[in-house]
């Protein structure tokens, strides 16, 4: 029997583990009580990494489509192909014409980090897409305007504030998102201990809401109008406390002179007095900290939603503050060292509907329409990497088809999926296990500073490779460059210029090295070119006509759809895993009682939800956790099982969320807004 030290990367906690090993096999996983940033803690996705290692169902060599059957083949031949398909499809309809879609998983990878850019960039294509616009880019276009930067983005001091406003945020579930924040329920133990509040508005009673002090249901995309309020009760009341290094505080006043609580109560369902009351308190405060997350982000208005929660946050003096927000300092900075570019907008658009590009990106959703409408620059061919988007993108039964109906598909994918199934070839990586890790995403957006790198556990096997090898092996063969070194050797050469760590040293303290809790760094750790902070870049003050326009009503029985996450869930896949899905199936729909009493349903009828762009059958749950006139479908189900080697460990493969989001419906950052989709909700 050996013990190792592993971590998770299936999520934004970044877990540091303590594996036990015999005879080749993870018999245990446990969290490691030395790390600095987890300290001990693990979720149920956690325990589980060993099922996605030892799991039947994951691809170990490359396949390719052979009829409807797949076929086994070597990787030089895959590769080969791979090239040759995505070479001719160029050639012939132009760079444009292949697509790449990037996942999730790949921000957990450090091979794609170090790797998977250059690849990438060798497709020479504008048609470019991930998971970033279904789920983040309000935040890093709002970053990218204050601050100077796409990825710096502050990040709440949950370990010393007093005052936690969480909007349309679940860390009880996430462990943090885009807040690095492992072992959340304990962390919340310790602000109540202290005297600390911490305060939910959200359309529905999530896991963190029943932790809070407090929760106050919101209308799915209305909180705009209450964000909005409450600065208008910041100016209204003489509460703000601006820093030296912001300017056009009173344009700020002006522009929300007409959001009064009582025009949000009526948008929002959240009485003006509440409003009132909660922004005097967050003022008040020694030391508040203002966060919002999925729910504002993926709305019609999450640019709108993310800006005015910065500036809850920096008109009160909470910003760069300890207890409030403040800019993590990683010893790996990609803001600094301008690893990662600062974003740009709008240097290209979208084919068919125009959409502007952000950062390198169009919005995934005009995916679809780029791969279905005729013309110059159709998406003939696609790449995807680690993801999946038939389930988490908006239209995904139409995307489906889509599919079907391009020249070649890739994925670099260790599953055959709701996605990967309509693949030409498979291209399976190594997993976490099998190779290192060093997590220079999400150690910037930690509530600590620390650093880690985590040594593989196994040794790849011969047959097998890493998902950097694959990358440079098809640069290559795409005429582009080669990375060369090992992603290990980039870290080092990273840590060595940052000058807070060393490899050498990262080496010794597997379990972590902690480099000390957030600290204030504003405005030198700004990026803008004169180290200030405009309040009103005009990007986002434009949209805010968008806000005025828009009217809370629906139409005759119509209901607003919200998404929602499981501890044990990760996105669209851990479906097949026993471990996490036993018990009663997660995936049913959950309405007010009251709702179903006036639509004549019953508790655990299946009911048809139809939107405007699809509809599924599911089973509706009776629950006072919603608020009335909202229901709720979690997040990547709808796994296809007929034909395939699909399965769903509950024997249910449930529907996806994303038959019903519409590809119409977008922020001005690009993003697409899954929350608050009008929907009917009717008897089979």
């Amino acid at each position: 029997m050996e013990k190792r030290i592993g971590v998770c990367n299936l999520c934004e906690a970044i877990c540091g583990l303590e594996l036990t090993i015999e005879d080749g096999a993870v018999t245990g996983i446990r969290g490691n009580p030395a790390d600095p940033l987890s300290r001990g803690y693990v979720c149920p996705k956690g325990v589980a990494l060993a099922d996605v290692h030892a799991d039947p169902d994951r691809l170990r060599r490359p396949v390719r489509r052979d009829g409807d059957d797949w076929v086994e083949i070597d990787w030089d031949e895959a590769f080969g192909l791979v090239a040759e398909r995505l070479r001719a499809v160029a050639d012939e309809h132009g760079r444009d014409a292949v697509g790449v879609y990037l996942g999730n998983p790949n921000a957990h990878s450090l091979g794609f980090q170090t790797h998977g850019v250059p690849f990438v960039k060798a497709l020479r294509t504008h048609s470019r897409f991930s998971a970033s616009t279904v789920d983040q880019v309000p935040h890093q276009f709002v970053a990218w305007q204050l601050f100077g930067h796409q990825l710096l983005l502050p990040v709440p001091d949950v370990d010393r504030t007093d005052f936690f406003l969480v909007m349309g945020a679940n860390p009880m579930a996430s462990n943090g998102s885009l807040m690095t924040a492992p072992d959340f329920p304990n962390r919340v133990r310790e602000l109540k201990a202290r005297g600390g509040r911490m305060v939910v508005l959200d359309p529905r009673r999530t896991e963190t809401a029943k932790v809070a002090n407090e929760h106050h249901f919101v209308r799915p995309g209305s909180d705009a109008f209450v964000l909005l309020a409450m600065l208008h009760v910041l100016f209204a009341d003489g509460l703000t406390t601006p820093p030296a290094y912001v300017d056009h505080v009173d344009e700020v006043r002006d522009l929300v002179a007409g959001f009064t609580p009582e025009r949000a109560e009526a948008a929002s369902g959240l009485p003006a007095d509440t409003i009132r009351a909660l922004t005097r308190d967050f003022a008040a405060a020694d030391r508040a900290a203002a966060y919002g997350r999925m729910g504002l982000s993926t709305q019609g208005f999450g640019t709108v939603c993310q800006w005015a929660v910065n500036l809850l946050n920096l008109l009160t003096g909470n910003f760069d503050r300890e207890g409030g927000v403040l800019f993590p300092e990683p010893a790996v900075d990609v803001v600094g060292t301008r690893v990662v570019g600062p974003g740009h907008h709008d240097v290209w658009r979208s084919r068919v509907r125009g959409v502007p590009e952000f950062a390198g990106e169009l919005p995934t959703a005009t995916m679809l329409e780029e791969m279905t409408t005729p013309g110059e620059g159709r998406i003939r061919a696609l790449v995807t990497v680690a993801g999946n988007p038939v389930l988490s993108t908006p239209n995904g039964r139409a995307l489906a088809d889509a599919l079907d109906g391009l020249d070649f598909v890739v994925a670099v994918d260790i599953y055959l999926n709701e996605t990967t199934r309509h693949a030409d070839v498979i291209l399976p990586p190594t997993t976490a296990l099998e190779r290192d890790q060093y997590d220079v995403v999400f150690h910037g957006f930690a509530v600590r500073n620390t650093a880690r790198f985590t040594p593989a556990v196994f040794e790849r096997p011969d047959d097998a490779r890493h998902d950097w090898e694959i990358f440079d092996a098809l640069a290559e063969r795409l005429g582009g460059r080669a990375v060369g070194a090992e992603p290990a050797a980039l870290i080092e050469m990273l840590l060595d210029a940052g000058g807070r760590t060393t490899m050498a040293e990262l080496r010794e303290h597997p379990e972590g090295v902690d480099l000390g809790p957030l600290r204030p760094s504003v405005p030198g750790r700004l990026q803008t070119d004169d180290h200030r902070i405009d309040l009103t870049p005009p990007l986002v003050v434009a949209d805010l006509a968008r806000v005025e326009r828009s009217a809370p009503e629906l139409a005759d029985g119509e209901l607003l759809l919200i998404g929602r996450r499981h501890l044990r869930d990760n996105n669209s896949w851990l479906h097949n895993t026993t471990r996490l899905t036993r018990g009663r199936a997660r995936h049913h729909l959950l309405m007010h009682p009251d709702d179903l009493a006036e639509r004549g349903l019953e508790d655990g009828a299946v009911v048809r939800v139809r939107s405007r762009v699809g509809q599924v059958d599911v089973e509706v749950s009776a629950v006072d956790d919603v608020m009335r006139g909202v229901v709720s479908l979690p997040h990547g189900y709808g796994h296809q099982v007929g034909g395939t080697r699909l399965r769903h460990a509950s024997g249910v493969p449930g529907v996806s969320i994303n038959d019903l989001t519409d590809p119409g419906l977008l922020d001005v950052s690009g993003n697409a807004a899954l929350n608050g989709v009008p929907v009917t909700v009717r008897p089979v």
